[in-house]
C-alpha cells in the first residue's frame, strides 16, 4: 500500500495548530488540516505490511491501508467511499479520536506511525466539501418501529444503520440538541457543532424520526446529569409503542470525590462546567454560568475531560489553571517493544495543555478549604503505590489556592434509574448487561430492548460507541428480520 520505499522516503507530517495568542481568544476549531500533497505524501508511508494491525486497533476497522494508497494516488472518492463503509462518522473521529490505529501502525515499532487520523480527516472534509456525503434512503420499508434513547455517537450510528436498513426509526435525546457528550461534553474548539447539525440533517432524509426535550423514564432529583428536557414518557410505553428498543444514553454518572468541605460552593463536575460553555457558543443564555474568568482553577483528574476543562478555563480569562492526576507521571517516551500494536502507556500532551497550564501528578486532595461558605483552596498530598494501593508520602503536604474546582475524574455508570425502569439488569460496574454475541447480541434480559455504547461498556471513546451502535443495529436488523445485511 502506498509507495513501496514511502516509510524509508518520507517523515510523518502532524496537522498544524494555529498560534496559541489567536485560539485561545475563541471557541473555534484551530487545527490546520493537511494540503493534498502532504495527505499524499501521509499516503505514501503507509507500509505493505502483510498484516495491517492498524484495522484491528481501531474499534471501527477502518479498511486504513486500502483508503491511505488511494489517498496517495490521489483517487479522494473512492478513498471516502471506502472510509464509509466502516465508519458513519469519520468527521468526528478524525478530529477527536485518539488514534489507537496509529499506536498499532507497523511502522510505529521502531519509527513514528502513519498518520492515519489526519488522513481520515482529509478525506471526510474533501468528501463533504465535493457534496460526496449523501443521504442513503431504503428502497424498502419493512414496517418495523425502533425507539434509540439517546442521541450520543452510538445512538446517532445504530439510528442510521437501523434506518438504512428500512426500520421506521425514532430517536429520543432528553436535550434539547442531538449529540450526547459530543454536543455538550466536548468543547467546540476540538470539535465544531455544525458537523453533527448535517448528520442530524442527513439522518432524518433517510428517515430517522428526531425527538429532543424528551426524557425516557424519570431521573433522581438530586441527579447532577444534564436534563433539558420538556417532556417524559414511560419504559413501558415505549416498549409497547416500539418492536424494538436500543438504550444508548452513554455512562453520565460522574465520579464525585467524597472529601471535607465538598459541599462548598466552587466545586462542580465537569459536566456541570462544560455544557453551559456550549450552549453559550450555540448561541443560548445561561443563567447563572459557571466562569472561570479572573479564578484560579484546579481540575482533579488527568484526562481527556479535565483537559477539555483546562482549554476552556484558559478561554474564559482564568488567573492560573492547574490539573491534578492521581497516578505517576508516565514516561515522555512508550516502550514499544513492550506495548506495540497495544495502546502504550506514556505521557500526553494535548493543545490545551500547551495553551497554558501547571500539572501534578501522583497527587490526592485530602480536603477543600472555604470562606463564607465557598472554596477558597484545597489541601494535597503526593502519594506512592505500594501493595496495591496509594499511600501518602510523609513531608509532601501542600495548600493550594482556588476559586473554582472542577471534577473530571470520569464516569462510573449509566443513570440507574433508566435501566431499572425498564427492568434491565446490571453487571458489576452498574453498566446494562449485554453480551456481544455474534447472534442475538446486545440483547438485555428484558424482551427486545437492547443496549450499546457506553451505557453498555462503560466510559469509553466516541469510535468504540460508533462501533457499537453499528453492532447493536445489526443485532436489532436480525431480531425483527430473521437475518441482516447490515455489516458489523
Amino acid at each position: 500500500m502506498g509507495k513501496v520505499t514511502g516509510f524509508m522516503e518520507f517523515e510523518r507530517i502532524e496537522e498544524g495548530y494555529k498560534p496559541v495568542p489567536e485560539r485561545v481568544k475563541h471557541y473555534r476549531e484551530f487545527i490546520i488540516g493537511l494540503s493534498d500533497e502532504q495527505a499524499r505524501v501521509q499516503g505514501a508511508r503507509c507500509m505493505d505490511c502483510g498484516i495491517p494491525f492498524c484495522n484491528s486497533g481501531c474499534p471501527v476497522n477502518n479498511i486504513i491501508p486500502d483508503f491511505n494508497d488511494l489517498v496517495y494516488r490521489q483517487d479522494w472518492q473512492d478513498a471516502f467511499t471506502v472510509l464509509d463503509s466502516t465508519n458513519n462518522f469519520p468527521e468526528f473521529t478524525g478530529r477527536i479520536c485518539p488514534a489507537p490505529c496509529e499506536a498499532a501502525c507497523t511502522l510505529n515499532f521502531n519509527d513514528d506511525p502513519v498518520g492515519i487520523k489526519s488522513i481520515e480527516h482529509a478525506i471526510i472534509d474533501r468528501a463533504w466539501e465535493n457534496g460526496w456525503v449523501e443521504p442513503r434512503v431504503p428502497r424498502i420499508k419493512t414496517g418495523r418501529k425502533v425507539a434509540v434513547v439517546g442521541s450520543g455517537p452510538a445512538g446517532m450510528a445504530a439510528a442510521q444503520q437501523l434506518a438504512r436498513a428500512g426500520h421506521d426509526v425514532t430517536l429520543y435525546e432528553k436535550n434539547d440538541r442531538i449529540g450526547g457528550l459530543l454536543r455538550y461534553g466536548i468543547p467546540d474548539f476540538k470539535m465544531e457543532k455544525h458537523h453533527i447539525d448535517r448528520r442530524v440533517k442527513q439522518m432524518e432524509a433517510e428517515g430517522v424520526t428526531i425527538r429532543t426535550g424528551v426524557m425516557i423514564g424519570e431521573l433522581p432529583k438530586d441527579s447532577k446529569v444534564t436534563n433539558w428536557a420538556k417532556e417524559t414518557i414511560s419504559a413501558q410505553q415505549l416498549q409497547q409503542d416500539f418492536d424494538a428498543v436500543v438504550l444508548t444514553g452513554g455512562a453520565e454518572q460522574s465520579r464525585d470525590l467524597p472529601v471535607p468541605g465538598r459541599e462548598l460552593d466552587g466545586i462542580h463536575f465537569a459536566m456541570e462546567f462544560l455544557p453551559q460553555q456550549n450552549k453559550v457558543n450555540a448561541g443560548d443564555k445561561v443563567k447563572g454560568q459557571i466562569s472561570a474568568s479572573g479564578k484560579h482553577v484546579i481540575v482533579i483528574g488527568g484526562g481527556d475531560t479535565g483537559s477539555d476543562c483546562v482549554g476552556t478555563s484558559n478561554r474564559h480569562g482564568a488567573k492560573s489553571v492547574v490539573q491534578f492526576e492521581l497516578m505517576p507521571m508516565p514516561p515522555e517516551q512508550e516502550n514499544k517493544a513492550l506495548t506495540w500494536p497495544y495502546w502504550p502507556y506514556k505521557l500526553r500532551t494535548s493543545s490545551s495543555h500547551e495553551e497554558g497550564c501547571e500539572r501534578e501528578f501522583a497527587i490526592a486532595t485530602k480536603e477543600f478549604t472555604g470562606e463564607k461558605g465557598k472554596v477558597t483552596g484545597l489541601k494535597t498530598v503526593h502519594v506512592e503505590m505500594k501493595d496495591g494501593k496509594f499511600v501518602e508520602i510523609p513531608g509532601t503536604e501542600k495548600e493550594y489556592k482556588a476559586d473554582l474546582v472542577l471534577l473530571a475524574m470520569g464516569f462510573v455508570s449509566p443513570v440507574a434509574s433508566i435501566l431499572e425502569g425498564f427492568g434491565v439488569d446490571k453487571d458489576a460496574r452498574g453498566n446494562a448487561k449485554a453480551s456481544t454475541d455474534f447472534h442475538g447480541g446486545y440483547v438485555t434480559n428484558v424482551p427486545k430492548v437492547f443496549a450499546a455504547g457506553d451505557m453498555r461498556r462503560g466510559q469509553s471513546l466516541v469510535v468504540w460507541a460508533i462501533r457499537e451502535g453499528r453492532q447493536a443495529a445489526r443485532a436489532v436488523d436480525e431480531f425483527l428480520m430473521g437475518f441482516s445485511d447490515l455489516p458489523r
